[in-house]
């Protein structure tokens, strides 16, 4: 009987033990205060943006050639479009007043040199005086850097090509009067194929854009055809007339044949940005984000990996695949990117893989 007895109670307690050892296990499964979440650690890193752009075409050796003096035009040797070379005579003066100008300084020169020797040979006879044959040295000086100026006027009386290019303008005509530093020609570098494409940014765009970051190009009279670039400069104040900021692209690669200065085309920039908890420029998934208004959204973070905070964010913009976000996730150590939907302020969570 006291065996019997003995057996019944071993097996009560067996199955109280198995009794509360399921229910426990039962109960933590099906607790719906905890939520099982995915998140993404928040850590430092580099993000890729596109920049859309568009601007003008240049060599960035466009140049206005003119005549060092005043006068009237004796002959232009190219047209609008015409290639040109390095030293090339392009247009000339009538050199009649500036000849005679050298024949003067030239004449003034031969003169003092004459003056000049005739008191040294005085003054080695003890006839002239020291202070004498210093004043000639003096006018001898004059006259001869008189001669040089203008010889120097002279030689600007020609127009010549600075470099191998074509001429883009031609802004006077033979027989016109023009005066000393009136443009005659524009003229650029073109043929040494150093082609740009000069854009213009916002100033957020201009702070995210790197030189040496990569670009691609396209432009209507090549249609098709993907031309390569690397950001080469960037302008350190907005332009006057626009008030934007200028970026130029040097194309790299292959040279474009179908070109020509002040053509549009269109850039795509390739920038890449490192961001961190302090930056505070973050890519983040389309399914992280709650809802927006505007520029403002929300989401959920943790800290702990253990409790759910629901934290508001600035939405800077957006690409293929994520959300970039400039602020509101500096003091996260994770966001939750799944699971938010079941989520409230300070909700329990469980991190599932």
């Amino acid at each position: 009987m006291k065996h019997i007895q003995s057996l019944l109670l071993f097996i009560s307690l067996s199955a109280g033990i198995a009794s509360c050892t399921v229910k426990g296990k039962t109960t933590e499964e099906k607790n719906p205060d905890i939520i099982p979440v995915k998140v993404l650690q928040l850590q430092a890193g580099t993000q890729t943006q596109q920049i859309h752009a568009s601007g003008q075409f240049t060599t960035d050796d466009e140049v206005m050639l003119s005549f060092k003096t005043g006068g009237v035009i004796n002959k232009i040797w190219v047209k609008e479009g015409d290639a040109i070379h390095k030293g090339q005579l392009l247009a000339t003066l009538n050199l009649t007043e500036i000849n005679a100008q050298v024949q003067q300084a030239q004449l003034a020169y031969e003169k003092a040199s004459r003056d000049y020797q005739r008191v040294v040979n005085l003054h080695n006879d003890s006839v002239a005086t020291l202070e004498q044959l210093q004043n000639a040295k003096t006018g001898l000086d004059l006259s001869s850097q008189q001669l040089k100026a203008a010889q120097f006027n002279q030689s600007y009386s020609e127009i010549h090509a600075a470099k191998d290019g074509y001429v883009l303008k031609k802004l006077a005509n033979e027989g016109q009067v023009v005066s000393s530093g009136t443009p005659v020609f524009q003229t650029n570098g073109a043929q040494s194929d150093n082609w740009l494409l000069r854009v213009g940014l916002s100033d957020k765009e201009w702070a995210a854009v790197q030189i040496n970051d990569k670009a691609t190009i396209e432009t209507a009279s090549a249609p098709g055809e993907i031309l390569t670039g690397v950001v080469l400069r960037k302008a350190e104040g907005s332009d006057a007339a626009s008030g934007a900021f200028t970026v130029d692209i040097k194309i790299t690669g292959q040279k474009p044949a179908h070109i020509a200065s002040g053509m549009f085309g269109k850039a795509v920039v390739e920038s890449h940005q490192t961001f961190s908890n302090n930056s505070g420029n973050w890519p983040i998934p389309y399914d992280a984000l709650l809802d927006a208004d505007g520029s403002i959204g929300y989401v959920f973070v943790t800290n702990d990996n253990k409790t759910a905070h629901k934290q508001q964010v600035h939405i800077a913009g957006m690409e293929k695949n994520n959300i970039i976000i400039s602020d509101g996730l500096q003091s996260a150590t994770a966001l939750i990117i799944s699971g938010s939907a079941y989520l409230s302020d300070n909700s329990k969570i469980r991190i599932t893989q």
